[in-house]
């Protein structure tokens, strides 16, 4: 089980009563790339999102039937969600994010720190996939993930070593 270190924050696993949460987790990190489509409006957005949002969860529960799908929490209040798999060969970090006003605060550099004490007692690396375009990347260099490989163009397979 992932310890998480700072006092406030906590991990509780997720249930349907959290969808909506999730939702709304998911859309803000979509709320740049909605941006572009101005012509849309709120409406196909709201629609657009559902709908991806809607597939992307059917796809983790399908593919990710080991993983751990979590809602972090701080003081008991939701502030992003954490889906994590140690079943197979490595710690996958299936998705991590935070609401907008919680990002940028060393919330996530904490989470994923204590990953990184959990991968080094079970002695896994870590793996995620990170969009070419997400801002996070260079988060995820400066803490010692490197990239392993690219799928058409799009994700990038990061892996951190739990030896260094």
């Amino acid at each position: 089980m992932i310890e998480l270190h700072e006092q406030s924050l906590g991990l509780r696993a997720f249930t349907d009563d959290d969808i909506d949460f999730l939702k709304k987790v998911y859309f803000s990190v979509r709320e740049d790339e909605m941006k572009q489509v101005g012509h849309w409006t709120d409406e196909m957005k709201l629609a657009f999102l559902t709908q991806q949002f809607n597939a992307q969860h059917t796809h983790y529960q399908q593919n990710y039937t080991e993983a751990k799908y979590w809602i972090i929490e701080r003081k008991k209040e939701g502030i992003g969600r954490l889906y994590y798999d140690e079943s197979g060969d490595n710690i996958c970090i299936v998705d991590i994010a935070l609401l907008p006003e919680y990002r940028g605060k060393g919330l996530g550099e904490g989470i994923l720190k204590a990953i990184f004490e959990r991968a080094k007692v079970i002695e896994k690396n870590i793996e995620i996939h990170v969009e070419s375009f997400n801002p996070a990347m260079r988060f995820y260099f400066r803490l010692g993930f490197k990239k392993v490989s690219e799928t058409n163009g799009v994700y990038h397979l990061l892996a951190w070593n739990y030896k260094q």
